[in-house]
């Protein structure tokens, strides 16, 4: 590998890392500099070269690299797999250290996000990584945000290891389906990956239950674990990518499953698509992703609004989709419902349910009044009763679709 200076090796292993999507940082514990008895640096507060975003909506500034771009494997959909004709680099533990609190005094970024590919051994770029987050944590008392892509074929106790120092630890099960994974990364194990997951739970469950007893116990990756999933690169459906994350969030309580639409690569091996799917279809998968965690559905339930073939419509999201297609279920009146059946309102979203739920304590909710609380009554008003409003035949019509569905709207060029 040829020698290159630390700017040159930021500029390849930084754009390396840009197919990487698990980088967001919430839910991790409160750090400061000041929360130390000696003082320190860094924080995991605040705003802030990569941006990611909290529930609540606080912008996470992070540098998000690779430690290196070599990899002794060959995965058929990743550009930096052992055959790609990619320039290679790789930054030492001490660059990375140097490169974060140099970023961070500058006020660039509030955290590191480090994957990398596999050098030598899984054990040895672990044991790397590792070294990365100690030398952070012990020698410069770093406290800002550290999330380290772990490697399931590494030693457990390594992985351990980065649990002790990370704030989040993440293990890419890389393809919603076994069949995908023995196909186009025949290196890799579904099994070693599921079970290296099972272990960063039992870790995480062990240290939370230390935690309650004893004050000094260490903690372990306090902001859990998470995992992404390449959309698009094999013949997995909708439905299937619905059903294995559902799978995943109950076996191993992950904060949250990423889907990365598969994109086309240089010297892209014959087995993979030649086009990439629609962005759209990634985003569908994240709002079904959402239905499940926070709007109530069943897996089986969100899968339903998905056509014959599995795949759920790109022109409407996935509640309305649903929601089109039991018609039975509705309409809901707004008044009287319980939570979980406004939770299925096209439309009404959860600060507008319990808005509706404090405010139908007090009176009789009238159409203006959900108005106020959705940005589209006109998606809203087939689906629900209110005091001055019932959908009538509307509800029952066959071109209902084409009148809730978003409009395409056409931009103009030198429109003001």
């Amino acid at each position: 590998m040829p020698q290159l200076d630390i700017r040159a090796k930021l500029a390849i292993l930084a754009d390396a890392a840009k197919y990487d999507a698990s980088c967001a940082s919430s839910g991790t514990t409160k750090r400061n500099a000041a929360s130390g008895p000696k003082g320190g640096l860094g924080s995991t507060e605040g705003m802030g070269i990569c941006h990611a975003y909290a529930p609540d909506g606080r912008c996470i500034s992070l540098l998000k690299i690779l430690l290196t771009n070599s990899c002794v494997f060959d995965c058929h959909y990743c550009i930096n797999r052992k055959s790609s004709n990619v320039r290679r680099a790789r930054f030492t533990p001490e660059e990375v250290v140097e490169l974060t609190l140099s970023f961070y005094r500058r006020n660039y970024i509030e955290g590191l996000f480090l994957s990398s590919g596999i050098i030598r051994s899984s054990d040895y770029t672990m044991e790397q990584i590792v070294r990365v987050a100690r030398l952070l944590r012990e020698e410069h008392d770093f406290r800002g945000y550290i999330h380290l892509k772990t490697i399931p074929d590494a030693d457990p106790e390594l992985v351990h290891q980065a649990g002790l120092y990370a704030d989040r630890v993440s293990i890419n099960v890389e393809l919603p389906t076994i069949a995908g994974l023995t196909r186009l990364a025949p290196e890799k194990s579904a099994g070693r990956i599921e079970g290296a997951m099972r272990d960063v739970r039992t870790a995480i469950d062990d240290t939370t239950d230390a935690g309650k007893r004893y004050r000094s116990a260490p903690k372990f990756a306090p902001a859990g674990q998470s995992t992404q999933m390449i959309v698009g690169a094999d013949a997995a459906t909708d439905g299937d990518i619905i059903t294995r994350a559902a799978g995943l969030y109950d076996r191993f309580q992950l904060r949250r499953v990423y889907y990365s639409a598969f994109s086309p690569i240089p010297d892209a091996s014959a087995v993979l698509p030649l086009q990439r799917p629609p962005l759209m279809r990634e985003h569908r998968l994240y709002q079904s992703d959402w239905l499940m965690r926070f709007y109530e559905y069943k897996p089986g339930e969100v899968a339903e609004a998905a056509d014959p073939a599995g795949m759920l419509p790109l022109d409407i999201d996935p509640k309305l989709a649903w929601a089109l297609k039991f018609r039975e279920r509705f309409p809901v009146d707004v008044n009287r419902a319980p939570r979980e059946a406004l939770l299925r309102v096209p439309g009404l979203g959860l600060k507008a349910v319990d808005a509706i739920l404090a405010a139908r304590r007090w009176r009789r909710l009238r159409l203006d009044d959900v108005a106020r609380l959705t940005a589209s009554i006109a998606k809203v008003r087939p689906f629900l009763v209110a005091e001055d409003w019932r959908p009538v035949a509307l509800s029952d019509r066959a071109d209902l679709r084409s009148l809730v569905a978003p409009k395409r709207e056409q931009l103009e060029l030198f429109a003001a």
